[in-house]
């Protein structure tokens, strides 16, 4: 084996994005995750969670919610009031449609994948149908006082769940009108703050489960307006909520980077009535868990310290491989490092800018494994900022160390490099 020096690099000071939602894709085999710099990534189940696409982000297009539909088609909404349509072919942001309600905080496909219903800053929920090529405005439904944070459609698509700060509603689609408001914080003694409710599901069967910032996943009877089951799963606030297929099983992510899963078991061995049940905390993140999902096989949950984690369901796993072992994504999947192997250069790519550095050098030698000493620092040689909103997709760095090129989701860039007088050229 021939002799060769390794570089220690510490001087690329790449913050990762934290995640912000995430989609699970209904009877299919992808994961969207949407980050904090509008970045949308889509994993892919049958290749063991495979980094499949990234669509770069954009200064303008922050992403709130996420959601499929029309089977393979993925739809964004954030605070600027749109609601975008990705195209996962180009990897681009497509089509667009103004929400008409100020920002938008939360979206919801219905079970068949024909509506988007979306909560505005206005306290509005409006309905969009998925037509071929974009979507298009339906109606409006009641409107009330207060920002509408989460949505969830009840499965045989009559009911549409909406949460708000210190109040839910349920809401007829048919007719448009609220057909129960159940104030949350109704059960707290001497309660000076308000409650946000930051998560909702609507149940087959009936029953609304929330998760408010007051650490509570509570379960409300809402023909009755009562609440059945309440658990306070944590001292901080419940941020996210996920519900299994089957609706036996959910999982919630907190402000304290632990994730709760709650499922429904019998009160008796082999009786009737069922009881849910906190059973499984874990302890994955260091920040807020913003996002979780629930897949067949795996809770699934995202946090604002940039990692995606998969924790496996021992009991649903079949065999042992792959599939049992728990995974953490904390590292970006794609290339964000080049290489000028002759120039001895590294050109380091971030979301907005370039950074290209000349590796430092030494006239030493040494045994296996020994630290030598530099005879020359590595120098910072140019940082190169990308004009416009458009974030960078990827980029390069010719083996010589003379040509820099670098592309968004629209343009390509190329620059002449000079690194005796340190030189940037448009080409």
């Amino acid at each position: 084996m021939g002799e060769f020096e390794v570089h220690r690099v510490r001087f690329f000071g790449l913050v990762p994005a934290g995640v912000r939602c995430l989609a699970c894709q209904p009877r299919g085999s992808r994961l969207a995750v949407a980050r904090t710099d509008g970045a949308v990534e889509v994993y892919n189940f049958a290749a063991n969670y495979y980094q499949e696409k990234v669509i770069p982000g954009h200064e303008a297009r922050a992403v709130e919610s996420l959601c499929w539909a029309a089977g393979n088609r993925l739809f964004g909404a954030g605070l600027s009031g749109d609601i975008t349509e990705y195209d996962l072919s180009r990897l681009s942001a497509t089509r667009g449609a103004d929400g008409g309600g100020g920002p938008i905080w939360s979206m919801a496909a219905n079970g068949t994948g024909t509506q988007l219903a979306i909560g505005c800053e206005d306290g509005s929920v409006k309905i969009f149908q998925v037509v071929p090529g974009g979507i298009q405005f339906e109606r409006n439904l009641d409107r009330r006082k207060g920002r509408v944070l989460c949505l969830s459609w009840h499965p045989s698509d009559t009911h549409i769940a909406a949460g708000s700060i210190d109040f839910f509603r349920v809401i007829d689609v048919t007719s448009g009108q609220t057909v129960q408001r159940i104030m949350v914080n109704y059960h707290v003694e001497k309660v000076k703050r308000e409650c946000v409710v930051w998560a909702i599901a609507l149940l087959s069967r009936g029953t609304v489960v929330t998760a408010d910032s007051f650490g509570r996943v509570q379960f409300w009877d809402w023909q009755q307006g009562t609440l059945a089951e309440s658990h306070a799963v944590s001292t901080s606030a419940v941020l996210s909520l996920a519900v299994a297929e089957k609706e036996d099983s959910i999982v919630v992510g907190t402000s304290t980077g632990a994730t709760y899963q709650l499922q429904l078991l019998p009160v008796k061995l082999g009786g009737s009535e069922k009881r849910w049940v906190r059973t499984k905390p874990f302890q994955h993140h260091s920040h807020d868990v913003r996002a979780v999902a629930h897949s067949p096989t795996a809770l699934i949950s995202g946090g604002l310290d940039a990692q995606l984690v998969i924790r496996p369901l021992m009991e649903k796993v079949q065999k042992k491989g792959y599939d049992a072992v728990l995974r953490k994504f904390t590292f970006p999947h794609r290339r964000l490092v080049s290489c000028a192997r002759k120039a001895r250069l590294l050109l380091f790519q971030f979301s907005q800018h370039l950074e290209l550095w000349r590796l430092g050098s030494t006239r030493e030698t040494g045994k296996d494994g020994e630290v030598l000493p530099l005879c020359r620092m590595p120098e910072h040689l140019v940082q190169l900022k990308s004009k416009g909103p458009e974030h960078i997709y990827c980029s390069c760095v010719s083996p010589c160390g003379t040509w820099l090129g670098y592309c968004t989701a629209s343009r390509f860039h190329l620059y002449r490099v000079r690194c005796d007088g340190v030189s940037l050229r448009k080409v």
